[in-house]
This record gives C-alpha cells, structure tokens and sequence, in this order.
C-alpha cells in the first residue's frame, strides 16, 4: 500500500525544512477555496507566512547570539527624562546604516542614565536588520581574553569577535585594567577598526580614559582607532534609573487603592 498524500506531503515538507507550510497548508488552503482564491495566490500567501516566520526564528537567534543582559527596544526609553540625549540621533542610528558604514557610537554620561537601555535598543534594531550582533561588559571581555590566552585559544576568540558586524562593550571604565587586559582590549579595537562597528559606553570622559588604561600612548592610540568615524551620544544628566524608580514608587499607592 502506498502512504496517504498527506503523509507523504508531510515527510516533503520536513525535509524540505518548510514548517510553516505543514502547519498551515490545509487551514489556507480551505480559506483560499471559500474567498475563491487561484492556486498561484494560494501558493503565494503561503509562500510569504514561512517566509514571515522564518525571519522571526533568524531574528530570535540572533537575539540570542547576541547574549543581551536584558532584550530593550529604544521604544520603552524615556528620552525627555534625558534632555541631553539627542533623540533625533538616536532614531536615525535605529536604522542601523551606521553599521554598512562601519561607523562606531560612543555613549558617555554619569551612572544612571540609560546608557545600557540606548545601546540594548540599537542592538536589538540591528539584530532585526539581519546583522550579527554581540554584547559583553568591558571588564567581562577582559576577563575572558586573558583566560583565552592563558587556554591557548586567543586567536580564536580575536577572530570571533572579528566577526560580528556590531560589537557593543558596556561600561568602560567602570574597572581599571592591568596593562595586560588593556592591551588585549586594544587588540580588540585595533582588529575591528574600519572592519565592523563598535559601540561603547563609558561614565568616564575621554580625557579620564588614561586612568582605566594606564597608558596614555595607548589610550591615545585608542581613541585615534575609535573615534576616527564616531556618533557620540552625550547622556550626562540626573540618573534616569532614580527617576524611573521615583515614578514607580508614586504609581504604586494609586495602584494599591484601586485593587
């Protein structure tokens, strides 16, 4: 006996790796009948809801390569809590040209005031925009190159972090680092200049920067490599995670009298 066309359709549909069109050919197909829809569009919607939810999964994974602390869209920021901050910028950076570009961003501003959120946001653009994204603290990154050069597997983690067409690097500055981690820092910079994009973002200005890398030919090196094709996003102002705290802490008796 032969398998039922429907198995068979099945099986194909697998190995054709088309889950989309396995889960909803018989559903469309009796929409598409009742509105009385030809096989060609038929076949075309069909086409275009795998092809929906295929992007979805490719937008999922890169999320997900990206290791993000926290998945933030710039569309839950705040900005007039940040009157320094230039929206406009940042919106147009939301478009993530500056990457084809291989321009860097370099967020600096006092504790507290998104900085973290802003990049999270424009990473997450970016992962929408099919680009390969990639996420790490400063002093985290440091952390791992020396342990990759103490496992004999630097050169692997340089070429990976090569690879991604953005790199952010949160909070610079935070941690001094010995002239080993800073030189592997570098390196980092050095390998990714006018090769991918690079976002950092830093408490400190740039002029303090020689205290975190304890040198001021390599900071100056640095800089020259980083700054060179830069968006700089000013974010000094009063802490915005304090304000935010302060909002939520007023809304929550109004909330209590209502439960």
């Amino acid at each position: 006996m032969t398998d039922p066309p429907e198995l068979l359709l099945a099986h194909h549909l697998k190995a054709l790796k088309l889950p989309t069109f396995l889960r909803e050919y018989d559903k469309l197909a009796r929409q598409c009948a009742a509105e009385g829809v030809d096989h060609t569009r038929y076949l075309l919607r069909l086409a275009e809801l795998e092809l929906i939810e295929r992007e979805r999964r490719m937008v999922e994974r890169r999320i997900k390569d990206a290791k993000f602390p926290a998945v933030k869209s710039l569309d839950s920021f705040d900005f007039l809590a940040l009157p320094s901050l230039n929206k406009a910028l940042v919106l147009e950076l939301a478009r993530s040209e500056y990457v084809s570009r291989r321009e860097n961003i370099i967020a600096v501003g006092n504790s507290g005031t998104g900085k973290t959120h802003i990049v999270l946001g424009l990473g997450l653009a970016a992962c929408q925009k099919g680009l390969s994204v990639g996420f790490t603290t400063a002093a985290a990154l440091v952390h791992e190159l020396i342990e990759a050069r103490d496992e004999k597997r630097l050169l692997r983690l340089q070429r990976q972090l090569a690879t991604y067409k953005l790199l952010i690097i949160d909070e610079l500055g935070y941690v001094p680092f010995s002239q080993i981690g800073a030189e592997l820092l570098f390196e980092v910079f050095s390998r990714r200049y006018e090769r991918g994009s690079t976002i950092v973002t830093s408490n400190l200005p740039f002029d303090e920067w020689t205290g975190v890398f304890a040198s001021e030919r390599l900071t100056g090196a640095l800089l020259d490599r980083l700054t060179h094709h830069v968006h700089i996003l000013e974010m000094n102002g009063d802490s915005y995670r304090l304000k935010q705290s302060k909002r939520r802490s007023r809304n929550a008796p109004d909330e209590a009298s209502q439960a």
